[in-house]
């Protein structure tokens, strides 16, 4: 049997029989992304004192996790919910090592945060002025928890990976690499996007 033309969905039932050979065959097919989510940490890491084999074990870790409690009919896309997997556990990794709370999740969710394609904070992605963004006026957590619940429903399960990917700090093009989408396709699910939170946002300027 090739593994290597077995779906997600038939690699799964094998691994759930413990068939060694599908384990390996999913790993080598994911393995790119946790190449990816390292880069992203790799500065941090070295701040902290981590060398490159450490921060690969706790990647793996959190590979071991995706895999573990992926659920076909629940979660996004496999690659999808590796990304946010390992990205998780790299991210709580180094926040410990640190003792610092909330440095690394606050710095990936700010509005300030640069975003290496579009070198300007996310508050620019989503609004063309930023000087009259609502977001600026809004100062309580429970209203900002209530916004992004809004935008999240508001996208469509293919434009949510994106969205995911992008407030997770992942550059334009690693979200291609990891969606195995065409950048133009990240661009447009990225338009999108824009215009359902700037439509959400004058709605609830108005109301």
């Amino acid at each position: 049997m090739k593994y290597d033309d077995c779906s997600d969905s038939e690699l799964f039932s094998l691994i759930c029989e413990e068939n060694e050979d599908a384990k390996d065959v999913l790993f080598m097919k994911y393995r790119y992304i946790i190449d990816i989510v390292i880069k992203k940490y790799a500065f941090s890491a070295m701040k902290y004192g981590f060398e490159y084999k450490d921060l690969y074990q706790e990647a793996l870790v959190g590979y071991s996790d995706a895999i573990r409690s992926f659920d076909e009919n629940k979660n996004a896309s496999l690659a999808t919910f590796i990304s946010l997997c390992v990205d998780r556990r790299l991210q709580n990794t180094i926040k410990k090592a640190g003792r610092i709370k909330n440095k690394i999740l606050l710095e990936s969710l700010s509005l300030d945060h640069v975003y290496e394609q579009y070198e300007i904070p996310l508050r620019d992605v989503i609004s063309d002025d930023s000087k009259n963004d609502p977001l600026v006026n809004i100062t309580k957590e429970e209203e900002f928890d209530e916004l992004l619940e809004t935008i999240e429903k508001s996208l469509s399960s293919s434009e949510y990976e994106v969205y995911k990917l992008l407030i997770s700090g992942l550059s334009y093009m690693d979200i291609a690499k990891i969606l195995n989408k065409n950048p133009k396709q990240i661009d447009n699910a990225m338009q999108r996007i824009k215009n359902k939170i700037k439509v959400i946002l004058k709605t609830r300027e108005n109301a």
